[in-house]
């Protein structure tokens, strides 16, 4: 598998041509040509002058020889101990070696040092309850239900990675059983409807209840446990990838987030934005698409692109498919959980991508078989170095692959998922988005980074169903020739990039 997308505009140019140091040979001949030139005159002398002469031929003659001896042995020992410059091993230099040879062109602000979080949460799987870790203590306290509110509970559920809140109550503190230990967080009747602050350690709670918690389902793999070998990828496997199509061909892939939400890169859209909405269709739990039957799949009911996209360079590259009705969550669907907040993966981590594309850089037809393959995580400072993309990379890319080029997306994998696991959980921390070539050593493939879209991606979930986001992300009471128009004008919200749902080119199709 290789990049989704190649880049018009071919990579840095790396010289190869290197300075050829003077051989021994050379100085040799260049000296004898100095000592040896013929006179141009020849002057009669007397016997002693010509014996005086010879003195002082044969002294110049010994101070030379002495100076090109010195000069030689000087050369040959710089030879001798100066390092020949090394060249790179298939898939054993690291990015810390690569960096030295190379000048790096970061377009990543420097990252200071993120202030201690002052709550964590996570929720019981057995039973639902919140629990939150307040100002770096080590134990986890369950959360006092006054001051609840189902905002907060949206905020907690999007702060860990799901799409959505589906379901929070009040439970009874006699209705379960607690250590005689147990500790409980309440916030701050003064700091309602603040997530991050107003958080404080309490024995017990005043009310007697504390909260019961379920968010969206994400990250799960149902049948990962019951995979055998045999196929390129079996069923479930990755029960979030799906493929989006245009009509009965496969465009590009994408990763369901919720029963009615698929994302996928802005560039696939953007590419067919004159078509017809209606022709737009997501298959879901798919493995092989010969088994694909026409007019099968879930018909798109809207595509959001992000507002900022740019297809020169391909930033902010994502785009949120709706879909006209939710899919059915089983054993071979089901979705991924985007990261937590302030969630990052260190470098070198072992994620997966995978999709329908090209299966050989040569070849012009995709993969009727979903493929996968593992990619490391590499860091941005090393791909926008002078060896890899030269600054090409922003802060809302992301960078996986090997330097030797062994593995890597390719056509037809664009907007496809590049998951990483968190200890029982998946989550989306790319989309296939471009590369140089597929698999081509020193060009990794390059991903939109998901962390970087989080807040865009909850406020276009949200306020597409509050504000009647119609087709294309433009409002439903626009007028259907009128391009799209930005969200504010309609509903008052302040003009920034989470809520300009619309851009100028995209218009209603008829």
């Amino acid at each position: 598998m290789a990049k989704s997308l190649m880049m018009d505009d071919q990579g840095p140019v790396e010289a190869q041509d290197a300075e050829d140091g003077p051989g021994l040979g050379i100085v040799t001949a260049e000296l004898g040509n100095q000592l040896w030139k013929p006179e141009v005159e020849q002057q009669p002398i007397s016997q002693v002058g010509r014996w005086c002469s010879v003195r002082r031929s044969c002294a110049v003659m010994g101070i030379l020889g002495l100076l090109a001896g010195v000069g030689i042995g000087s050369w040959l020992l710089v030879l001798y101990l100066w390092p020949a410059p090394s060249q790179p091993a298939s898939g054993t230099l690291q990015g810390e070696e690569i960096a030295l040879n190379c000048s790096g062109h970061s377009s990543e602000e420097a990252l200071l040092p993120s202030p201690p979080k002052t709550v964590s949460f996570r929720i019981n799987t057995e039973d639902f309850l919140l629990e939150a870790q307040v100002k770096a203590r080590p134990d986890w306290l369950l959360v006092c239900h006054e001051g609840w509110s189902s905002v907060l509970g949206r905020r907690v559920c999007q702060s860990l990675g799901h799409l959505r809140l589906m379901h929070h109550k009040g439970v009874n503190l006699s209705d379960i059983k607690l250590n005689s230990s147990q500790e409980f967080a309440q916030l701050s009747p003064r700091l309602e409807g603040l997530l991050e602050d107003g958080w404080q350690p309490r024995a017990n709670c005043t009310s007697g209840r504390i909260v019961s918690l379920k968010c969206s389902e994400c990250g799960a793999r149902p049948l990962a446990s019951r995979i055998v070998g045999g196929q390129a990828v079996a069923p479930g496997r990755w029960p979030w990838q799906v493929s989006v199509a245009l009509g009965s061909r496969h465009t590009c892939g994408g990763s369901l987030l919720a029963p009615h939400w698929v994302v996928t890169a802005a560039h696939c859209i953007h590419s067919f934005r004159l078509s017809r909405l209606s022709s737009w269709r997501v298959h879901a739990g798919l493995v092989s698409h010969s088994s694909v039957r026409p007019h099968q799949g879930t018909v798109v009911e809207r595509i959001i692109p992000h507002p900022l996209y740019s297809s020169q360079n391909h930033d902010y590259d994502v785009a949120l498919l709706r879909l006209r009705t939710p899919l059915n969550f089983s054993d071979t669907v089901g979705a991924v959980c985007l990261p937590a907040k302030e969630q990052h993966f260190p470098r070198d981590s072992d994620c997966w991508v995978s999709g329908w594309g090209h299966t050989d850089p040569t070849h012009t037809h995709n993969s009727d078989m979903l493929q996968d393959t593992v990619v490391p995580l590499l860091s941005t400072q090393l791909c926008n170095s002078s060896c890899m993309y030269s600054g090409a990379l922003t802060p809302r890319m992301l960078c996986a692959g090997y330097l030797d080029g062994r593995a890597d997306a390719c056509q037809g994998d664009s907007g496809g998922p590049l998951v990483c696991q968190d200890g029982g959980t998946w989550r989306l921390v790319g989309v296939v988005s471009w590369g140089r070539g597929c698999a081509e050593p020193n060009h990794p493939g390059v991903y939109a980074k998901v962390a970087a879209f989080l807040d865009w991606i909850h406020d276009t979930a949200q306020v597409s169903l509050e504000a009647g986001i119609g087709p294309w992300g433009c409002l439903e009471k626009a007028p259907p020739n009128r391009p799209c128009t930005h969200l504010e004008e309609f509903s008052g919200r302040p003009s920034s990039p989470a809520f300009s749902l619309c851009t100028q080119e995209a218009q209603v199709p008829p």
